[in-house]
């Protein structure tokens, strides 16, 4: 693999002094001189925009536990909020503003930042911010990390894996090397049995299955010297410290623990930089999105904007290791709750690898699933069906999920338990 000059080392992406995104204040005031917003509760009537804190209640909200688009902190929804109109005194929303002005670029910049100091990203390795989805990686990978007659590993513990699979296979020569299909995909295999392509230029992963809920707790690492570890992190990045250096490649969607859907963040290694088959699209050529700054094109920026509100806040709750700490803890009470329920809830995943993040579970009797989502949203929880293609239930419960949504969510299960378990 070619390495990239100096005038693309990823160091240049950072600029030397990055403009800090201002703490949300106590007090607000917003002049319009155009026509009124009314929003639920929020009303101007005249020319100054109530303080969002006061003029939109907790109250109003519903526990959200979909898997993707997904619940978003409300501390940064309701700061986006107080900077809609006028972002930092611009005189424009960010959803207005140029994304090559130097209002927007020290968004992007400092969004860059806060990741890198998150997740502790070596110097060596880029951070793109683009467009398409975790599933547009699925051709971005291969295209720029092997040519059409390369072999590549992929292990597939979930729908999400073997999609993957079958897009790369248009793209190189994929093998799957294991694959918990046949068992319905409730485990992880033994890293220790897996018999790795001597010749494969990377080991692909899904680090957690949305619709089964089977999370890697730890990582394989290739046999092969030559080659990289590849990880889909869409539903799990940033809600746990990773050692990046253990990967050549991580992509995740955004729209699960870090930002709004429409932002796809790849992570890459510097020298996996400048080897994209000839055939592949510009828009899917990593070599182009760093020597452009993830600026080749107009990207999603607002986006990207809510991306580094949410970077900002889980510094503020002391990094990821201190949110790692919630989540053991809210998935805990979960299935300890379907654990103790005496089979009349049931999580089939295998309990070493059961998701921090998604949680699936069925009812003893199948006939009260359509109740109990039902009876759920009636109490504000919301989004609790399971995926199409699995059904029963599934609670997702990312970073932004408040402990007393779960809390709730238990105390809704025990209840429904009590009035059905007859």
């Amino acid at each position: 693999m070619a390495t990239m000059s100096a005038a693309v080392a990823p160091n240049s992406l950072l600029l030397k002094s990055t403009k800090q995104i201002a703490a949300f204040p106590t007090t607000l005031s917003r002049s319009f001189t155009e026509a009124a917003i009314v929003h639920k509760r929020i009303t101007c009537s005249s020319t100054t925009l109530q303080n969002p804190a006061t003029a939109t209640t907790s109250t109003d909200r519903v526990f959200n536990f979909a898997a993707g688009p997904a619940i978003l902190p409300e501390n940064v929804l309701l700061k986006a909020q107080s900077e809609l109109y006028n972002w930092h005194g611009s005189g424009m929303s960010v959803m207005e503003m140029s994304h090559r002005g130097k209002e927007f670029l020290s968004i992007i910049q400092k969004a860059e930042s806060d990741l890198r100091t998150l997740l502790n990203i070596p110097e060596n390795y880029y951070v793109l911010f683009l467009q398409g989805g975790a599933t547009t990686q699925f051709a971005a990978v291969p295209l720029n990390l092997c040519n059409p007659d390369e072999p590549v590993d992929y292990i597939v513990t979930g729908s999400w894996g073997d999609k993957a699979f079958k897009e790369a296979s248009k793209y190189c020569k994929p093998k799957t090397i294991w694959s918990g299909k046949s068992e319905k995909y409730v485990n992880i295999p033994s890293f220790g049995a897996l018999e790795q392509t001597p010749e494969a230029k990377y080991l692909h992963i899904c680090a957690n299955e949305t619709i089964h809920g089977v999370e890697f707790k730890d990582y394989p690492v290739p046999t092969n010297g030559n080659s990289l570890l590849v990880a889909d992190m869409s539903s799990n990045f940033c809600s746990k410290p990773v050692d990046v250096s253990k990967f050549g490649l991580i992509y995740a969607g955004a729209q699960k623990n870090v930002g709004p859907s429409g932002v796809t963040i790849v992570i890459i290694r510097s020298d996996l930089i400048g080897n994209a088959q000839p055939n592949t699209p510009v828009m899917l050529d990593y070599k182009i999105h760093a020597e452009n700054n993830s600026l080749y094109n107009t990207p999603p920026c607002f986006g990207i904007y809510m991306c580094g509100l949410v970077f900002e806040d889980l510094i503020a709750q002391g990094g990821l290791s201190e949110v790692e700490k919630k989540n053991v803890k809210k998935a805990q009470i979960l299935y300890d709750t379907i654990n103790g329920s005496k089979g009349f809830f049931r999580c089939p995943v295998e309990t070493s690898v059961r998701s921090l993040m998604n949680v699936p579970f069925t009812l003893a009797k199948p006939e009260l699933e359509a109740e109990f989502v039902k009876e759920a949203a009636k109490e504000k929880m919301v989004q609790l069906k399971g995926h199409r293609s699995v059904g029963g239930m599934r609670a997702s419960i990312y970073n932004a999920m408040p402990l007393a949504g779960v809390e709730k969510l238990v105390a809704f299960m025990k209840d429904f338990q009590a009035r059905h378990d007859i």
